[in-house]
């Protein structure tokens, strides 16, 4: 219990935090691969159970760095709370099992347990997400490749197209209650919008008519947007492209033609 306590504090010491009318630090919680650096005393006990668990990404970029498009109390709460039970829950459920990419996870996580399904999914999506953002001011000096802009004017006639697309199928009576909106290579290496529920994504087989391979993706469970736009989910989402980085989203398509993969991610 000593150890327990010890850890926690050495956690919280090591993790930025958010206050109100404060500063806000750039760096997010420490990993656990970077908390056994700073405790090699502790590295040997620790490494046999820690070796195949699956880690919580730090943010690149501070929890302020998006505002005002998403608030830093929202991003806090996001990454240090929701995606660290999604974290946890995942490690529970893969306890004694063999060490498998959080990636590679995701195919068959329909027909495996429940925890598995949900903080499988949970984990591999907000990695996803917080990767593709990026505060506005790099933002928005990135734009799709020509090879990705090609495949948006063909498949839904142009940029503006795709939003209108986006902002329907990622309206309330689209995705009901909590779910995500991707936009996805399909079999054909073609672009599509598709919804899922809860923490379902696209490389999950049986979640619709095929696997498709995400590039694009935007979390609207309330957790992410609520403090800011209560209910006011289609602001939240036509505001959210300021932060969109074109950059990755260009990398994870080049990615996905060459591999027929799903997107490898962080932790």
């Amino acid at each position: 219990m000593k150890l327990q306590i010890a850890l926690f504090v050495s956690f919280l010491a090591g993790s930025s935090a958010y206050t109100p009318g404060g500063p806000v630090k750039a760096k997010a919680p420490q990993s656990r691969r970077d908390l056994l650096k700073g405790l090699p005393f502790l590295a040997a006990g620790v490494a046999a159970s820690a070796a195949n668990a699956y880690e919580l990404p730090d943010l690149p970029y501070a929890f302020d760095a998006l505002e005002p498009y998403i608030d830093a109390p929202t991003m806090k709460i996001h990454h240090d709370m929701h995606h660290n039970t999604y974290v946890t829950n995942i490690n529970n459920a893969m306890k004694d099992k063999p060490a498998v990419d959080i990636r590679d996870l995701q195919a068959d996580a329909l027909t495996a347990a429940p925890g598995v399904r949900n903080s499988g999914g949970g984990h591999y999506n907000h990695a996803f997400f917080w990767d593709e953002m990026a505060p506005h001011d790099k933002a928005k000096n990135t734009k799709p490749s020509s090879k990705l802009q090609g495949m948006i004017d063909s498949a839904f006639g142009g940029t503006e197209k795709m939003k209108e697309e986006w902002a329907a199928k990622s309206a309330p009576g689209a995705v009901f209650g909590s779910g995500w909106v991707w936009l996805v290579v399909n079999g054909k290496d073609e672009l599509e919008i598709v919804g899922t529920p809860n923490q379902d994504n696209p490389l999950m087989k049986g979640v619709k008519d095929e696997i498709k391979y995400p590039i694009l993706g935007i979390d609207v469970w309330e957790h992410a947007y609520y403090l800011k736009y209560q209910n006011r989910r289609p602001e939240y989402v036509a505001n959210w492209w300021s932060v969109v980085n074109w950059d990755k989203v260009n990398e994870n398509l080049d990615y996905v033609l060459k591999e027929h993969k799903g997107v490898p991610v962080r932790g």
